[in-house]
């Protein structure tokens, strides 16, 4: 991905987030299919889980008909969001054929997926994690692991996420220019247990604010995500039952969504994940 791209998002999320706060409170819903939601630590109308940051999440699928309702402040959000998305996707798809190559996974399967992926769904998250007067007392974000497939991270150079390994929180130290990519739960319920989705959280601190971008890519959203059959044999059973984005829906409905949790609920198997 050019560099001069990751730094112009950057600089439009930026600037978004320098709105005045009447401006920027107009992208608020509570709709989790809207194609463009702010939400904030300093309001209530978020995701029900309290964090230090502001976000806004903007859905890219199918892109030409979202990006017109995407914020118009800063002037070329939209036009740079646009860019960065289309080339954002370009990476995923060259990283999950490796993925499937990884996976030994036949060259036909691997078509037919691609397929699906490139109409599959893709969520760009801009975030802002704001110098906090009491970071001990708060999270930017608490452990998780994403939803999706795979999670392409962009961040400025200010230290913030943390990955967990081994039962122990590692710092990742940022890297001008450079794309983190996160494996989410989807492929480690398609890959049946080979990868693992990441847990990890954001610290804030008390002088300087954070800029990220991630952006999460997965299946159309009505599709089925399970096991692959060629993945399951006698020596290595199913794991996993299958899931759909409405049952996710549900699950967060009900369910704090923290750690792995809905990771959790779809195993068939207990194993040490």
């Amino acid at each position: 991905m050019p560099r001069e791209l990751i730094r112009r998002t950057m600089s439009v999320t930026k600037g978004f987030f320098e709105l005045s706060f009447d401006e920027r409170s107009k992208y608020m819903s509570n709709d989790i299919r809207s194609p463009v939601r702010y939400g904030t630590s300093f309001n209530q109308n978020n995701d029900g889980v309290f964090s230090w940051r502001d976000f806004l999440k903007l859905n890219c699928q199918p892109l030409n008909s979202c990006f017109p309702h995407w914020p118009s402040s800063p002037i070329d959000l939209r036009e740079v969001g646009m860019e960065y998305a289309k080339e954002n996707k370009r990476v995923f798809m060259v990283i999950m054929e490796a993925v499937f190559e990884s996976l030994g996974l036949g060259l036909g399967l691997g078509l037919e997926m691609k397929r699906e992926f490139e109409e599959g769904s893709q969520m760009m998250v801009m975030n802002c994690f704001p110098a906090c007067p009491e970071p001990e007392l708060t999270m930017g974000m608490p452990a998780h692991s994403d939803y999706g497939f795979l999670t392409l991270l962009v961040q400025d150079d200010v230290e913030g996420l943390q990955v967990q390994f081994e039962d122990e929180w590692i710092t990742v130290q940022p890297l001008p220019d450079s794309i983190l990519v996160n494996v989410g739960d989807h492929l480690e319920i398609f890959s049946n247990g080979k990868y693992k989705s990441v847990l990890h959280r954001v610290f804030v601190n008390s002088s300087k604010s954070r800029i990220s971008i991630a952006s999460l890519h997965s299946l159309p959203s009505e599709k089925v995500v399970s096991p692959s059959p060629f993945l399951i044999n006698e020596e290595t059973p199913k794991l996993y039952m299958d899931t759909d984005f409405e049952a996710f829906l549900n699950f967060m409905a009900i369910t704090d969504s923290t750690n792995k949790s809905f990771l959790q609920s779809r195993k068939l198997i207990h194993q040490n994940l």
